[in-house]
Formats: structure tokens, C-alpha cells, sequence
């Protein structure tokens, strides 16, 4: 695939690297003139100076070939900018854009972006399941049908346990994927299976109900 990044920071630096180790073709825009000099000499001369931003500098790049283009610069609103000119522009088929701010995540999606990647909002989650006695880990965003894939983990004193799929009350269009028991391999759950503690329940839901799904597979 051809990929622009947009952004030569850690994160940049070190995805670009990946990406490089697993053959894909990858350029990188950067507006720091050290940080471009920096990755040229490390990783050959894949980094251009410019503003990711700007339509004139990412035509400069073949952005209109690009399979995917990922921001990842330290400023939300330009990582977003960068991801609408090449969706919008460029026609681009996936963007990806990393955001500082948890709360900017929403009109991110409002405003087409493909997929959104939060560090604050994946260690929260990994504290959460750590502290908490029944957390809601997300796995993936369907962004274009507002669904979540996410998973949960059944605690000791759920009202769920003992009680087969069909006798739950799941919120609308809730659709419970693969059950991973502690006890059997991972199966595809029917009408008559039973929901045991410590099982890890695989779930599409809305992310309107995830909080209704919490409630069905939560505590008495």
C-alpha cells in the first residue's frame, strides 16, 4: 500500500518504521525542518517538508494514490484537517487521524473520519479493566453504521450468569458475537447458551445502548 503520514514525531517516526519493516510504500510530511533532516538520514529520503494541511503540499506527495493516510501530529485540529483534504481532495479510502483530546473523538466521526486513534481513551480503558469489576473494553469502531465491537468481561455477582441468550434482555439491535470461556474454546453463542462468570463476551452493539448493554450483563 501507499501511505502518507502526516506528522514526524515519536509516533510518526515509529509507525513509519513499521510500516517500512512490513514493505509498504510510506512518505511522511513534516513542517520541522531538523525532525525531516532527522528521518531522512535514519530511514532514507521518504520525508518531505510541508504542511500535512495543505491541499498544494499533499498533491505534492501522490496523495491522490494513497491507500490510507494516518495525522498523527501533536495538534488535533490539524490531524483532522489533513484527514477531510485527502478524503474530500484527494479521494482517499482511509483516513486516520490520532487525537489528544477524548472529546474531540465525536465530531471527528461526525465529520468523516475513518477511524480515530486515542491514547488517553485505551489506558483508560485498560485501567478500567483493571479496577473494575465488569468493564467494557472497545475492540472497533463500524463508523459508517455507528456500531462498536467491544468486549466484556462477566463478573462473579452478574445478573446475567445462569441465564441463556434468549433469556437476556439485550438493548435493540444488540447482537452478542463470540463468548470466550475461561472453561471452552471460544464459540459462537446460540438462543441456549449460558452465561458463566469470568466469560469474555464479544458484542456489536449501537454506541447509544453500550451503556443499556452494560446494565444487561452487569451486577444484581
Amino acid at each position: 500500500m501507499y501511505i502518507v503520514v502526516v506528522g514526524s514525531g515519536r509516533v510518526g517516526y515509529y509507525l513509519t518504521k513499521a510500516l517500512l519493516d512490513e514493505g509498504h510504500e510510506v512518505v511522511i510530511v513534516e513542517k520541522n525542518v531538523d525532525f525531516c533532516k532527522i528521518i531522512n538520514d535514519e530511514l532514507g529520503g521518504i520525508c518531505v517538508r510541508g504542511d500535512g494541511c495543505e491541499a498544494a503540499t499533499l498533491e505534492e506527495l501522490g496523495t491522490a494514490r494513497a491507500d490510507v493516510l494516518i495525522a498523527v501530529t501533536g495538534d488535533d485540529e490539524d490531524n483532522l484537517v489533513a484527514c477531510q483534504v485527502a478524503k474530500h481532495k484527494f479521494n482517499v479510502p482511509r483516513t486516520i487521524a490520532r487525537i489528544r483530546n477524548p472529546q474531540n473523538e465525536i465530531i471527528f466521526k461526525k465529520l468523516g473520519i475513518d477511524v480515530t486513534v486515542s491514547s488517553t481513551k485505551v489506558i483508560l480503558e485498560h485501567i478500567q479493566e483493571e479496577v473494575s469489576a465488569h468493564p467494557l473494553t472497545h475492540l472497533l469502531s463500524i463508523r459508517d453504521k455507528g456500531l462498536e465491537v467491544v468486549e466484556i468481561r462477566i463478573s462473579a455477582d452478574s445478573k446475567a450468569i445462569g441465564k441463556t441468550l434468549q433469556e437476556l434482555v439485550l438493548p435493540p439491535g444488540t447482537k452478542l458475537a463470540l463468548i470466550i470461556s475461561t472453561t471452552e474454546k471460544p464459540r459462537v453463542p446460540t438462543n441456549d447458551t449460558v452465561i458463566q462468570a469470568d466469560d469474555r463476551v464479544i458484542a456489536i452493539v449501537s454506541a447509544e445502548f453500550e451503556e443499556g448493554l452494560r446494565r444487561a450483563l452487569g451486577k444484581e
